[in-house]
């Protein structure tokens, strides 16, 4: 289905002199887009623009590629709609032929993920008439923020404070205490509550659950926090709970961390940077879960355990012990199998560093060795040493429910699991 492209464009900071879209052909929402712009013999522009040999002035073009670029850096599946676009730059702008009237004018514009920061998006945008290119150039496109926006059914209490460029949606209840930056979208029915604290461009889905009291029959009421970083997505019936005066008051969630549906975060739990939690995974009371770890659907973490970084936890697990960085913990009553090959070669792990981790895990897993001779082993082999090695040994030695080194049985076939 095509964007409101009167709505969006009437966002955008400079459109002078009409609209220059017709229609989009193609639409890939935050990544590429192909409008059209019909140009007419009855356009303003010709009657001044060489009487008598009409053509599109150039200008005008690099506009009509600006709009278009604004429509895909404005759909409401990436942006919030208190977001507005300004055109900060031209690079490498060429025209290489005329467009009169009677031209269609074929707008197509890309954005990759790389060439995008946090406020400005650097767009390679082309337009063709039939199989020739017009013009090209590359479009620096600025991201400026609206105040909030809040829909009229939604209640937001009064104390409550909302940053620039953020949406709070129908029916969504926002508590007197809580705080939430820039940019942030706030689903349909979410209610975020208590002292609460809300970092920029994070998305609450429709009917998840921030901020509410703890699951603890000791909680009595009193004040206690949850405070969350920047650009995590909460999807559908996410319940994050905030912290207990017996925890440390605090329940923390890091930057750019996905929550899928139904994924329940206990009291008192750290939750660090870019993990990802599969549907209705659930952490118990006062967990730690490390940067980059990922956590199956359906998993469960027992309390006060740790989740260390880069540990991949299967599908349906329980999580009683701590969770060793690196590898694949599966099962009920988890045993660990091998290093997590596929995740680690994602997060651009080196070939060099993935064969000293499988060096010390041998010692860890196949030689017959207690884990207090284990580590030594690897503290003394120089041909494993290195910081990941060094985060790992750390990691164990740390551990105070101890850690999780149970290999799977040799009559169990080791499950293919989804990574």
């Amino acid at each position: 289905m095509s964007p409101d492209i009167p709505e969006l464009l009437d966002r955008l900071c400079y459109r002078f002199p009409s609209l220059l879209i017709d229609g989009v052909l193609e639409h890939e929402p935050g990544t590429r887009i192909v409008a059209v712009k019909n140009v007419t013999v009855g356009e303003e522009f010709f009657q001044g623009h060489f009487p008598g040999n009409p053509m599109m002035p150039g200008v005008l073009m690099i506009e009509a590629l600006a709009q278009a670029a604004s429509v895909l850096l404005l759909d409401e599946d990436v942006q919030p709609s208190a977001m507005r676009t300004v055109l900060r730059g031209v690079n490498g702008a060429r025209f290489r032929r005329q467009v009169v009237p009677g031209d269609r004018l074929v707008l197509e514009v890309t954005i990759g993920r790389r060439r995008r920061r946090r406020r400005l998006a650097v767009a390679a945008a082309t337009a063709r008439v039939g199989d020739h290119v017009v013009a090209q150039a590359e479009l620096l496109v600025g991201l400026i923020v609206d105040e909030a926006r809040v829909d009229p059914s939604a209640h937001v209490a009064t104390g409550a404070e909302l940053g620039k460029g953020t949406v709070v949606g129908p029916n969504a209840v926002i508590g007197p205490h809580v705080k939430i930056g820039r940019g942030c979208i706030i689903g349909a029915s979410a209610v975020i509550e208590g002292w609460t604290e809300i970092g920029d461009d994070n998305r609450v889905f429709p009917f998840a659950s921030i901020g509410l009291i703890p699951q603890d029959q000791k909680f009595k009421g009193e004040r206690t926090t949850l405070i969350i970083g920047q650009r995590n997505i909460f999807r559908e019936f996410v319940t994050i709970n905030r912290g207990t005066r017996g925890g440390g008051g605090v329940t923390r969630i890091g930057d750019d961390n996905l929550f899928m549906a139904y994924v329940h975060v206990a009291h008192d739990c750290v939750v660090g940077h870019k993990t990802i939690f599969g549907n209705a995974a659930t952490l118990s009371g006062h967990v730690s879960v490390e940067d980059q770890a990922n956590i199956g659907a359906f998993s469960a973490v027992q309390q006060f355990c740790r989740v260390a970084r880069q540990a991949f936890i299967g599908g349906f697990s329980v999580i009683t012990l701590d969770a060793l960085p690196f590898v694949r913990t599966v099962g009920n009553r988890a045993r660990v199998y091998d290093l997590n090959l596929i995740g680690l070669e994602r997060q651009g792990m080196s070939e060099d560093t993935i064969a000293k981790l499988k060096g010390a895990f041998r010692y860890l897993l196949q030689a017959k060795l207690n884990t207090t001779q284990a580590l030594l082993q690897i503290e003394q082999d120089e041909t494993v040493q290195c910081p990941e090695v060094d985060y790992l040994v750390d990691f164990i030695r740390t551990s105070k429910r101890g850690v999780n080194l149970r290999r799977p049985s040799d009559r169990i076939e080791v499950p293919e699991v989804d990574e």
